[in-house]
């Protein structure tokens, strides 16, 4: 209610030509006999309405085009012109969602709201439209596992999903990502769960890559040990983030360097071989937010090391 409230008073005191409020509504299809369905829309224009704000632009979410009729329904019961009611219909890649919007004149239309038509150049799309078709005829693919503990949503890890999909089409490659919890791949799932293990493991070793996210507590930390010690003894390439690099540190410290306590004092805050620890200034009981940021003064116990001749 702030963030509608706020907008209502800016819409006032910018004035008409200097606001544009586009509104995203879902326009559901009934599959059973494949009738788009505007009363969603109707309702939530007439709240948004109420509350003070008129939308300037209808973005319509649905499965599939509009129809012409029932573009038309909407804007004699929404009071939009037909022209400002935008289809986004569902298509093959998110890189297709600005090319949809550019041939429905999504762009003229703001313009046109905003009183810039005689500012605005031409879109220039060569590089985006290239970019999408590629996307689309891209076969060869990319393996890459993800062991984490939050397999089963895959948002929590939206960032690091988007950031190979963008680095896989770079290079000409098709992203599958195996889900591996990680807890699967522990030997108390082998003897509780034989099936389960044995599928865990073979998504691990049917994989290009390993990828091991960020995440907070232990559960699940020997199974990423283990899948990074699978990927560095068979030389796969392994990318660990937060959590998943120190994870790396302590296979490494326990498996070559033999010290076979090795952790990090987050987890075991008594061992012999702390290979991870807290940073000084930090909190050791407050999680999340707790990043350092910006430039800091670090003293070497030795100039020997390679971190410090780096």
């Amino acid at each position: 209610m702030p963030f509608i409230e706020a907008l209502g008073q800016l819409s006032h005191r910018a004035g008409a030509g200097n606001f544009c409020s586009v509104h995203v509504s879902l326009v559901p299809v009934l599959h059973v006999v494949g009738e788009q369905k505007t009363k969603p829309t109707q309702q939530s224009v007439r709240g948004l309405r109420s509350l003070g704000l008129t939308p300037n632009i209808l973005a319509c979410r649905s499965t599939t085009e509009l129809d012409g009729n029932v573009k038309e329904k909407l804007s004699r019961f929404c009071h939009v012109p037909i022209e400002n009611i935008i289809t986004l219909y569902d298509v093959t890649n998110i890189w297709r969602v600005p090319l949809l919007l550019q041939d429905q004149k999504a762009h003229e239309v703001i313009l046109k709201s905003l009183n810039l038509k005689g500012y605005a150049l031409k879109p220039a799309l060569g590089e985006w439209i290239s970019r999408a078709d590629l996307c689309d005829v891209l076969h060869d693919p990319v393996r890459v596992a993800m062991v984490g503990k939050y397999t089963g949503l895959t948002d929590s890890y939206l960032s690091v999903l988007k950031a190979l999909l963008h680095a896989s089409v770079a290079c000409y490659r098709k992203l599958c990502v195996d889900w591996v919890p990680a807890s699967d791949l522990e030997d108390a799932t082998k003897k509780e769960n034989p099936n389960t293990y044995k599928s865990a493991w073979n998504l691990l070793k049917g994989a290009d890559a390993v990828l091991v996210p960020g995440g907070f507590g232990d559960r699940g930390l020997e199974g990423k040990i283990l899948a990074a010690k699978y990927a560095r003894e068979n030389r796969i390439p392994y990318l660990g983030i937060c959590l998943g690099m120190q994870i790396s540190v302590i296979e490494f410290a326990r498996s070559v360097l033999g010290l076979q306590d090795a952790n990090s004092t987050e987890f075991d805050p008594n061992t012999q071989n702390p290979c991870v620890i807290f940073m000084p200034e930090g909190s050791k009981t407050h999680m999340g937010g707790t990043m350092r940021l910006g430039s800091r003064r670090t003293y070497f116990q030795c100039t020997s090391s390679k971190s410090a001749k780096l």
